[in-house]
């Protein structure tokens, strides 16, 4: 196995990270070096990134709890034939944590960690100018797994989270991001509590069957 297809298998979404191991900025930034070569439509580089730590990260979490506390977050819904994944999942990952079906109160603890990053020490939210069309998100999704892989290589966890941009106005005035952005998601990267079950999830994928098709006529 190449050191690539060893490190493409050994990322997960983390979960749980360790909020008192600092985060080193060359590590990220060598990835953030890497992540660039993405490739784009007509190169825009469409991707903008913002990297909390420290008093912003804390902003950014306090405002993100208040919100949730009155509101529920704006997430698009999911099509019907695709909601069994969701719960797939979701039965997973809380099965992991012996949380129940019916204890509401500890799957509502478990989804807050969400809006905490995880505990994470850097909270880092994706981006895009506003007004560009999926083209450009798919340069963004190119930039952000490079940016994971190289992040992953460097012996740091990630965890995407789209649950971040459904308060896109209570992240926009936390970390004063311009009007002319759409807030994506978020980003986790810290470094995992190795032992936390809910970091160390065989998550099922699709067979190569179910979503490839090889025409040679």
């Amino acid at each position: 196995m190449s050191e690539f297809d060893r490190v493409v298998r050994d990322r997960r979404s983390i979960r749980l990270f360790h909020p008192d191991k600092a985060v080193p900025r060359s590590a990220v930034v060598e990835a953030l070096e890497l992540a660039r070569r993405a490739p784009s439509n007509s190169n825009t580089q469409p991707w903008h990134l913002i990297l909390a730590e420290g008093a912003a990260r804390e902003r950014l979490v306090t405002a993100l709890l208040d919100a949730s506390r009155t509101r529920e977050p704006s997430i698009p819904p999911l099509h019907d034939d695709l909601n069994r994944f969701k719960y797939e999942l979701g039965e997973q990952l809380y099965g992991s944590l012996g949380i129940t079906r019916d204890d509401f109160e500890a799957r509502r603890t478990a989804i807050r960690l969400n809006y905490r990053f995880y505990d994470a020490p850097l909270a880092g939210v994706v981006c895009m100018p506003r007004g560009l069309h999926h083209v450009d998100s798919l340069g963004v999704g190119m930039y952000l797994q490079t940016l994971i892989l190289g992040l992953t290589t460097r012996g740091l966890g990630t965890c995407v989270q789209m649950l971040i941009a459904g308060f896109p106005d209570v992240v926009r005035e936390a970390l004063l991001i311009p009007d002319e952005y759409d807030i994506l998601c978020g980003l986790a990267i810290g470094y995992a509590v190795e032992d936390f079950p809910a970091n160390n999830l065989d998550v099922p994928r699709k067979s190569i069957d179910d979503t490839v098709v090889f025409l040679d006529r």
